[in-house]
């Protein structure tokens, strides 16, 4: 993969992170139905997960911090990933209409899981122009 591609993968990547992560505080009742029961304290664990959502993203602009950056968002989307079991589950019991796109998510969350990992390692390190 060329630098160029590889830089701007990154840094759409990064943005992506800060914008869903920001959208964690805008938006925190679009979060509350899909957390899993057995958690306490919904609205204190969305605005967390949203806040390590924009540090992860933020971590991924700096060459010195982009392979820890990339390792949390590993951990984070490991992290999340029962919330979007809980709403599969959710969705399928009540037979909603987007059963199956939400169900399509759970596959997409090791796709970006990958993604990250392509910036764990100073291998091919990107180098900012």
């Amino acid at each position: 993969m060329s630098s160029y591609i590889r830089l701007f993968s990154m840094y759409f990547m990064a943005v992506l992170y800060i914008v869903a992560g920001v959208l964690h505080f805008i938006k925190p009742q679009f979060y509350l139905p899909i957390m899993p029961r057995y958690l306490p304290y919904h609205l204190e664990l969305i605005y967390l997960s949203g806040l390590c959502e924009v540090i992860c993203g933020l971590l991924l602009f700096s060459k010195r911090t982009q392979v820890l950056g990339a390792w949390l968002t590993i951990a984070l989307l490991i992290a999340v990933y029962p919330a979007n079991i809980q709403m599969t589950q959710d969705y399928f019991e009540k037979n909603h209409p987007q059963k199956y796109m939400v169900a399509g998510r759970l596959p997409l969350q090791f796709i970006l899981i990958w993604w990250a990992y392509q910036y764990t390692t100073t291998t091919g390190h990107i180098k900012s122009h």
